[in-house]
C-alpha cells in the first residue's frame, strides 16, 4: 500500500505540505495539483498500471475541462455523470460484466487480459459524480480550473478516501489553517496512530485471515472458522481506518481538514448506526446521491425497502467486481431493511400501547442489540473476503459441519 512507503512521505507528503505553507495563497491550489499529478504518475508507474496507468492522468484533465460546462439544470451534467460511470465500468467491471455475458475467460472473446485499475479510480469517480450532480442542483459553486483539479488531485485522499465534497473542500483550500505547530502535531500524531494500526494490528491479523480459502476451510476444525472470520472483521477495520487516519493526518499537515471516516462502528447497537459510523463519507455519499434520488423515505414502505436494497447493491458493486461483493451489499441491504421494518413496528407498538411505558431500551437490550449487530456484520465479511462459492462453503462448514 502506498501510505506505508518511504516514497509517500519523503517524495510527496513532506515536501508538498511545506511548500504549500510557504507559497502565496493563489499558488497553493497549484502545489496540490502538481504534487497530486506527480503522485499519480509515480505510483502508477511503480505499482499500478505502468505507463498505461500513468496515462490515465488524462482522465482527470478531461473531466476537469468538461466540468467547466456544468451549469444548474444543464443536461451536460448528466453527460459528465455518464462518462465518469463509463470510465469506471471499463476499467473495473469490463471483465466481470463480459464474463456474465460470454462465460469464463476461455470463452470470452472480449476478455481484457491486461486489465488494471487506475490509481484511486473508485474514489475519484464518486467525486466526479458528486460535482456534476451538485452543479446540476446548484448546490456547489463553480470553481476555477486549478481549484477543481486541486480538489480531485489532492493526493492524501486520492487512494483510500475519505470521499470529499467540493463545496466543503474549496473554502478549506482557500483558507487553510496557518497554525503550523498545532496542525503538524495533530497531523503527525494521527499518521503515527494509523501506521500503528496498520503494522501492529492489521498486518498481524493477516496470519489468521490467510486461512480463508477453500482448502484451509475444508481441513480446519469448525471452531477455528469463526475465529478466522472475526480476525478478518478486525483486520479490515484496523486496515481501512488506518489508511483513513493517515489520509486525515496528511491533509492536516496542509492545514486542511477532510471528513472523518470511522467512529467506533463495532460499538454500535444496530445496523443503521453501524453504517452511520463505518466509512462515513461513503455512507453519506450513497444516501445523498443514490438513496434520496430514488425517493428516499418519502415513498410507500415497500418502495423504501427497495430503495435501501438498491443503495446497498450499489455499495457492494462499488467495492469490487464480483458476485460476492453484490451479495455482501444485498446482505447489508436486507439487514438495513429488516432494522427499518423492526423500528417501524416497534414505534407503532409503543404508540398503541401503554403511554407511560418508556421507549428507552434496557441495558440488557442494548447489549443484546450490540451482540446481534456485531455477529451479523462479521458474518457478512465472509462474502466480502472470499469468492461466492468459497463463502457458501464456509457457511456450510460453519453451520452444518
Amino acid at each position: 500500500m502506498i501510505f506505508n512507503t518511504f516514497a509517500y512521505f519523503l517524495l510527496f507528503l513532506v515536501p508538498a505540505a511545506i511548500l504549500f505553507r510557504l507559497v502565496r495563497p493563489s499558488a497553493q491550489p497549484w502545489v496540490c495539483l502538481v504534487f497530486g499529478a506527480s503522485f499519480f504518475v509515480f505510483f502508477s508507474l511503480v505499482q499500478i498500471g505502468g505507463v498505461a496507468g500513468a496515462c490515465c492522468l488524462l482522465i482527470f484533465v478531461w473531466e476537469s475541462i468538461f466540468s467547466r460546462f456544468y451549469r444548474k439544470g444543464s443536461p451536460l451534467c448528466f453527460v459528465g455523470i455518464a462518462q465518469a460511470i463509463i470510465f469506471l465500468i471499463v476499467f473495473k467491471y469490463w471483465n466481470f460484466l463480459s464474463g456474465l455475458v460470454f462465460g469464463p475467460v476461455g470463452h470470452n472473446p472480449v476478455f481484457w487480459a491486461g486489465a488494471f485499475l487506475p490509481l484511486g479510480i473508485s474514489f475519484f469517480t464518486f467525486e466526479f459524480i458528486h460535482y456534476a450532480v451538485d452543479r446540476y442542483r446548484g448546490a456547489t459553486p463553480a470553481g476555477k480550473f486549478g481549484e477543481y483539479l486541486a480538489f480531485i488531485l489532492f493526493f492524501p485522499t486520492m487512494v483510500a478516501g475519505p470521499i470529499k465534497r467540493y463545496q466543503d473542500f474549496r473554502p478549506k483550500l482557500a483558507n487553510p489553517s496557518v497554525v503550523w505547530d498545532q496542525d503538524w502535531q495533530i497531523g503527525i500524531t494521527r499518521i503515527l496512530a494509523g501506521l500503528a494500526k496498520k503494522f501492529m494490528i492489521a498486518d498481524l491479523l493477516t496470519a489468521f485471515t490467510n486461512h480463508l480459502n477453500h482448502s484451509d476451510i475444508a481441513a480446519a476444525q469448525r471452531w477455528l472458522l469463526p475465529i478466522w472470520l472475526l480476525a478478518y472483521g478486525m483486520k479490515i477495520y484496523f486496515d481501512f481506518s488506518a489508511y483513513s487516519d493517515i489520509a486525515i493526518g496528511s491533509a492536516r499537515l496542509f492545514g486542511i481538514k477532510v471528513p472523518e471516516n470511522f467512529d467506533w462502528p463495532y460499538l454500535r447497537t444496530n445496523i443503521s448506526e453501524f453504517w452511520r459510523h463505518w466509512h462515513m463519507s461513503l455512507y453519506k455519499w450513497l444516501v445523498d446521491y443514490v438513496f434520496i434520488p430514488l425517493g428516499g423515505s418519502r415513498r410507500n414502505p415497500s418502495r423504501v425497502y427497495l430503495n435501501v436494497l438498491i443503495t446497498m447493491f450499489v455499495s457492494g458493486l462499488w467495492h469490487g467486481a464480483g458476485l460476492n461483493f453484490v451479495v455482501w451489499g444485498l446482505w447489508h441491504g436486507l439487514l438495513l431493511a429488516g432494522h427499518r421494518l423492526w423500528s417501524n413496528w416497534r414505534s407503532g407498538a409503543l404508540q398503541t400501547g401503554d403511554a407511560s411505558r418508556s421507549d428507552e431500551p434496557s441495558s440488557l437490550s442494548k447489549i443484546a442489540s450490540w451482540l446481534i449487530t456485531f455477529i451479523l456484520v462479521n458474518l457478512g465479511w465472509a462474502f466480502f473476503c472470499m469468492d461466492l462459492p468459497t463463502a457458501l462453503f464456509f457457511f456450510r462448514r460453519l453451520f452444518v459441519g
